[in-house]
């Protein structure tokens, strides 16, 4: 999130501040004036290319004035004179693209001024989301660039066709499937219009609503620390759509709270990490990468938040279940009541702070009301709730309302500066043609079989998600992955989450695990300690898109009593998976006892249609699962078992 900080705008003069704040506020601005028609309305007529050319030049403009080149992300004073003039040019080329695109995009020729106003375009978004999104994203479009030039003189079948520099030049910017397709589109629409709803919210006392209510409803449980984290992460994530936001945002109150009830800190760390990353999963909001997956398909956005709700739920219930056990097993205490806010004084002074969830739930799944227009309805109503009602003394202000808008602006900037490498990729694998030749290397290579393609694509899903936005990865996997998968005959929507839920896991997965990386530096814990421990925790992630890809019943294609029998089966699974990796169920399970928690939850984990006689194994599963269970349920009523009070204290009778 690139934000200025007050501390450090006094340093700069006025003028600059307002400059900056202009810019900013004329993003959110834009969204509204696109999503609500009012050119068309005033009689002006633009193509969408046009819109996003402008929106660009605003984020180009205000990202060479507020980000540094060097370390950090803030600057204090103002900027250096190549970076105003880099503002300066890069706002006057989008302006200039905008203007000339009716005539330029359809033209014949390629002018010596559209050439030279599309390589130093493409020029300053590199460095922009270099900036903005981090040194990897900057690097896959100078290598997809390359590739581009050089795709021809690849091996065998995976060749493209021969494009030269200038051709490639041209295209990026007076193409519509490049810069300016369709996730700069989504991005510039829905994109900052649900990023407004989010600031709106937080800022009329969201964040601390969710804060409460996480708190009333879990802190009097075992645990309960790690329990409130899950659930805030899970609510604040779902709004935020970025991982490394929603640790920032919330990691800061949760893992101070879990490291003093006794979890280790890079336990605390881990569990912030995958329920943050965790809240892109979560509908009604899943952040712009679900909403690109609609359009990737052409599907109702309710159709893709309808298919998420159950592996979400899942993977949510395996991580509670874990958190759970694990305070079990090292007797954490629940919080003490008096500390805990009541939860009718937490729902009477914020009942209306769900309402643009109403909103929001009702526009897409009832009234089909475009993605971007119901979005601003939510906000409106936020800022209804905001000004007259708001929470725990905040409210909004005109100021506060000016400071929406501007913070959206701020906020934007990663995803704005994201979305364009993401079009470029696209329109280099498009104008070679490697799109087609890429998916069927992909197929040859698993050898025609679908698991062994199912499980290429994972490792390459993480691999390229590395140091990644979860947007940016997943434009680039469903340009390069998904293909693949389609063409071996799996669903489209089922192949488009398994790549998300893959590329997503780059957040927790070492080496480059930049979700668990940012909460360890909250915790002070080893970063890599608290990867592990985060694919510990974040196992079930692993799992579950196998499971929906090979179980429609998850992703509700299925009759209701298929889905209810699946749904259980998944859940029994996960418990006894989550006991084995833990260490404990009702009573502290000795190492070889273990094993077989997991052999069982992994039996009865196993698709049906995986394979011949999959059955067998969740039968199997099942038993095994069941015997284990009541074995430790007649050994706790007979006293049987130890179990530590905390790590490497003395150990006491289980109770």
């Amino acid at each position: 999130m690139t934000e200025t900080k007050p501390a450090q705008q006094a340093e700069q003069p006025l003028a600059f501040r307002v400059l900056t704040t202009v810019l900013a506020v004329a993003l959110p601005l834009g969204a509204i004036i696109w999503a609500t028609n009012v050119l068309r309305l005033v009689g002006l007529l633009f193509y969408p290319e046009q819109f996003g050319a402008v929106m660009l030049g605003l984020g180009l403009a205000l990202v060479y004035l507020i980000t540094p080149a060097g370390q950090g992300r803030h600057r204090a004073g103002m900027p250096p004179w190549y970076d105003m003039l880099a503002a300066a040019l890069g706002l006057a080329l989008c302006l200039y693209v905008a203007w000339a695109f009716p005539t330029l995009s359809i033209s014949s020729a390629k002018t010596p001024a559209g050439l030279v106003a599309s390589g130093a375009l493409v020029a300053l978004l590199l460095e922009g989301a270099r900036r903005t999104a981090g040194l990897p994203i900057m690097l896959v479009g100078v290598v997809f660039l390359g590739l581009g030039l050089t795709a021809w003189m690849l091996p065998g079948d995976l060749a493209g066709r021969r494009v030269t520099l200038e051709s490639l030049t041209w295209y990026m910017t007076w193409n519509t499937n490049s810069l300016l397709g369709l996730p700069t589109m989504i991005a510039v629409t829905v994109g900052v219009t649900f990023v407004l709803f989010g600031q709106a919210l937080f800022l009329s006392g969201g964040s601390e609503f969710f804060t409460d209510i996480s708190m009333a409803l879990m802190g009097r449980f075992r645990g309960g620390q790690a329990k409130i984290a899950i659930v805030a992460s899970a609510l604040f994530g779902t709004i935020s759509g970025s991982a490394v936001v929603n640790i920032i945002s919330t990691g800061v109150v949760t893992i101070p709270m879990m490291k003093k009830a006794g979890y280790r800190p890079q336990v605390a760390a881990a569990v912030e990490t995958v329920a943050s990353t965790g809240g892109q999963l979560m509908p009604p909001v899943m952040g712009v990468a679900a909403f690109l997956i609609a359009e990737f398909l052409q599907v109702p956005y309710s159709e893709i938040a309808l298919a998420a709700l159950i592996p979400s739920v899942i993977f949510f219930a395996a991580l509670f279940i874990q958190v759970d056990l694990e305070a079990g097993r090292f007797r954490i205490a629940p919080l003490p009541r008096e500390a805990l806010p009541k939860v009718g004084t937490v729902l009477r002074k914020g009942f209306l702070i769900p309402l643009p969830f109403v909103v929001l739930v009702v526009g897409m799944f009832r009234l089909n009301v475009p993605l971007d227009l119901v979005a601003l309805y939510a906000t409106l109503s936020i800022v209804v709730v905001g000004v007259f009602v708001g929470y725990a003394g905040k409210r909004l202000t005109p100021a506060a309302l000016l400071e929406v808008l501007r913070s959206t602006g701020t906020t934007v900037l990663d995803l704005v500066m994201i979305v364009p490498i993401a079009g470029i990729v696209i329109g280099v694998l498009n104008v070679t043609g490697l799109s087609f030749t890429l998916a069927l290397s992909l197929v040859e290579a698993a050898g025609g079989i679908p698991l062994v393609l199912l499980a290429l694509t994972a490792v390459v899903s993480i691999f390229l998600g590395m140091g990644m936005p979860t947007v940016g990865v997943y434009i680039l996997l469903a340009t390069l992955v998904a293909p693949a998968l389609v063409q071996m005959g799996f669903d489209p929507l089922a192949s488009h989450l398994f790549i998300f839920y893959f590329g997503m896991l780059s957040m927790i997965t070492p080496p480059v695990a930049i979700g668990a990386f940012a909460a360890a530096t909250i915790a002070r814990s080893n970063p890599m300690h608290t990867g592990f421990s985060a694919v510990r925790f974040g196992w079930s992630a692993f799992v579950i898109p196998f499971l929906f890809i090979f179980s429609p019943s998850l992703l509700f294609r299925a009759g209701p009593l298929v889905t209810i029998i699946d749904i259980a089966t998944a859940l029994s699974a996960v418990w006894l998976v989550a006991a084995g990796f833990t260490g404990f169920s009702l009573r502290h399970i000795p190492a070889g006892k273990r094993i077989l928690y997991v052999v069982a939850g992994a039996g009865m984990i196993l698709p049906l249609r995986l394979f011949d006689h999959a059955y067998l194994f969740v039968i199997g599963g099942a038993t095994l699962g069941a015997a284990l269970l009541a074995h430790d349920v007649i050994s706790r009523r007979r006293g049987i078992g130890v179990m530590p009070l905390a790590e490497g204290a003395a150990i006491a009778p289980s109770e």
